[in-house]
């Protein structure tokens, strides 16, 4: 028999009117999943008639749920359970809206490598979407062993990511490896977040003491990697702790964001809360702007401040896509009025 309660469920989890065995679900393939339960582990198959019909909550890898146990097939899924943390993004497939990434985890490990693949506007997306999760992100840079300075890169990332540990790792040499461990203690979830070839498989295999993934070459002209993970899974490592690894996502699509923006761009969040001297203000060409102010006076880059007005137009567009085109199409109005005043005062010349 397996003890649960190493993969990280509390008795708590269990609804009072509950019906069914707890689980865990360690793999996703498509429509058939992998779960670890009191019996090891198993597969299972939504139960179609709560999951399409009753609109349940489409389980993903880390969640707990409950099922209906079959020792000689699939079991069946047929409650997911609550959950304390939840990762998602846009689905990249056109239509489909939101698509689940992980559930239930403790920690982040946002992940880019320290190569011509390293990328501040990548990492200021994953953290938006961690700090939105629920979870505490690290960002951890791989390939420490390939660079001979990063000073300037970690100078960078401490000055995106505020108060969050940033940790150069090599997976080839050990280095940065013990404090990566200090995150990965029993009964704990860690997901590993990445886009390819950032060297998530390596410092699993690493962590594990033995090889969990396969490992895949990067381009050399490019620095970009090949996929190797092609599903998401969760990994029990020797230590007790867990690690959900994921599939290489380049383009990480914005879906629900508003709590995230907040926690990822606090120094932008700080400059706008002091109030610009017009309640409307844009931001643009307004006297007593306090982010003109800011930027002006080096407070605030603009590539900063460029970037969070991108991701959150963009979460807009994606909470509100009518409320949204009809706030451009407002703003579109309101500079064309400015402009014409403008003319029309002989400020601007035809």
């Amino acid at each position: 028999m397996i003890d649960i309660e190493n993969y990280g469920w509390q008795t708590s989890m269990l609804p009072e009117d509950a019906d069914g065995l707890p689980a865990r679900i360690t793999a996703v393939h498509r429509e058939r999943y992998e779960l670890i339960c009191s019996h090891g582990t198993i597969y299972g198959k939504l139960k179609t008639v709560i999951y399409y019909g009753q609109g349940e909550d489409f389980p993903t890898v880390g969640d707990f749920v409950l099922i209906q146990y079959e020792p000689t097939g699939d079991s069946l899924i047929i409650k997911t359970l609550p959950r304390w943390s939840f990762f998602s993004r846009r689905d990249p497939t056109p239509g489909r809206g939101e698509q689940a990434v992980a559930a239930n985890f403790d920690t982040v490990f946002v992940m880019t490598s320290l190569n011509n693949d390293f990328n501040i506007g990548r990492l200021e997306r994953y953290l938006t979407l961690t700090w939105q999760s629920n979870a505490l992100p690290v960002v951890v840079l791989t390939k420490a062993d390939l660079a001979d300075d990063y000073k300037a890169q970690i100078a960078a990332v401490e000055e995106i990511a505020v108060g969050v540990d940033v940790i150069a790792v090599s997976a080839v040499n050990g280095q940065g490896l013990d404090s990566v461990r200090n995150y990965l203690q029993p009964q704990k979830t860690v997901v590993f977040l990445g886009s390819s070839g950032v060297g998530k498989s390596s410092l699993l295999n690493a962590l594990a003491g033995e090889k969990l993934m396969d490992v895949k070459a990067i381009r050399e002209d490019d620095s970009r990697g090949r996929h190797t993970t092609t599903h998401r899974q969760l990994f029990m490592l020797p230590s007790g702790a867990m690690v959900i690894d994921t599939p290489g996502m380049r383009e990480l699509g914005m879906w629900d964001v508003s709590a995230g923006l907040g926690e990822a761009f606090s120094d932008v969040e700080e400059v706008l809360s002091r109030g610009c001297k017009f309640t409307d203000c844009h931001h643009q060409t307004e006297p007593g702007c306090a982010v003109k102010s800011a930027i002006e006076n080096g407070e605030l880059s603009d590539d900063r401040w460029q970037s969070y007005l991108k991701l959150k137009h963009e979460a807009k567009y994606v909470d509100d896509k009518i409320g949204f085109m009809q706030e451009r199409q407002q703003w579109h109005k309101s500079l064309a009025k400015w402009s014409k005043n403008m003319e029309k005062n002989g400020e601007i010349k035809k």
